[in-house]
């Protein structure tokens, strides 16, 4: 609805807040949806510039996308990642004196003026940026490119630790190395259901499939 309010009313921009407006999601001038990756992709280059990215980090999550990463490492900025949860991202960024952290669901922790993540400073934040710039949001987003991902979940009967299980550990380990720093591989139970979680992104979207499916089998043989 709101990108469709968007197009039908020629609005520069569209925010979505969830439901306690902890979090915001964008739709640029075109009628895009604009994920929390890009967007702070396009904030931390920003603060960068200005010289105002404390230790020049940013602190993201396990499932931030790995064209976030690549975006950042181009003019040195180093993307920390916790696991998910904005409790974590929190914890990481006043441990290590980091002022800008995020996650992909549009949760943004900018701790120079906030301590939670809030749906108006990230707008308030956007439109700042876009103002200043006097770009479009649909050209900010292109500070980062999505890297192809698969997701692939896996019915298990027990949840052992992954390190115990040799055949998977290898089988990671040889993952890793084929992509040799174009990829990611991270292999994680869920938290609430009998499931392990097998997400690769990379460039070449045939390989991650194969890969994805090669592990998705392994990890079939030992904890089905």
């Amino acid at each position: 609805l709101l990108q469709q309010t968007v197009k039908e009313h020629g609005a520069d921009l569209g925010i979505a807040l969830d439901g306690d407006a902890d979090r915001a999601i964008f739709v640029c001038e075109q009628g895009n949806v604009i994920n929390g990756d890009h967007i702070m992709a396009a904030l931390a280059l920003d603060l960068h510039r200005q010289g105002l990215l404390a230790k020049e980090t940013v602190v993201g999550t396990v499932m931030s996308n790995f064209g976030l990463e690549l975006a950042l490492t181009r003019p040195g900025i180093k993307l920390v990642r916790t696991a998910v949860g904005d409790r974590y991202l929190l914890e990481r960024m006043m441990v290590d004196g980091y002022n800008f952290g995020g996650e992909q669901s549009g949760h943004l922790i900018f701790l120079d003026h906030n301590t939670t993540g809030d749906g108006l400073i990230s707008a308030l934040q956007v439109l700042s940026l876009m103002k200043r710039t006097e770009k479009p949001l649909s050209e900010l987003a292109k500070a980062m490119t999505s890297v192809p991902q698969v997701l692939l979940n896996v019915k298990v009967s027990k949840k052992p630790n992954l390190e115990t299980i040799p055949d998977l550990h290898q089988a990671i380990t040889e993952s890793e190395q084929r992509f040799n720093g174009s990829g990611r591989v991270l292999v994680r139970y869920s938290g609430t259901e009998p499931v392990l979680r097998i997400m690769i992104e990379g460039e070449r979207d045939n390989l991650i499939r194969e890969e994805a499916d090669r592990l998705a089998r392994i990890v079939t043989a030992h904890l089905s």
